[in-house]
């Protein structure tokens, strides 16, 4: 077996890991796979999307935030 492969016990694991809200670098550590390979299989199971990190910028809209070409000339 190789040290990717998606196992039934490590598939219910991470669904737990996730719904407990775990970073996913800290999941795919617990699991032995990347943080992409992470991302990927709760893409893949439909799990529900984990909000940004990033918190949103209150002073500059992010349609206003890239200027036209011709404005930055």
């Amino acid at each position: 077996m190789r040290k990717w492969d998606w196992t039934e016990v490590k598939v219910l694991r991470l669904r737990h890991l996730w719904a407990t809200g775990l970073p996913t670098a800290e999941i795919g550590q617990r699991l032995g796979v990347s943080k992409n390979a992470v991302l990927g299989k709760a893409h893949r199971l439909g799990l529900a999307p984990r909000p940004s990190p990033l918190p949103p910028s209150a002073d500059v809209p992010r349609a206003a935030a890239r200027a036209p070409a011709e404005a930055r000339r």
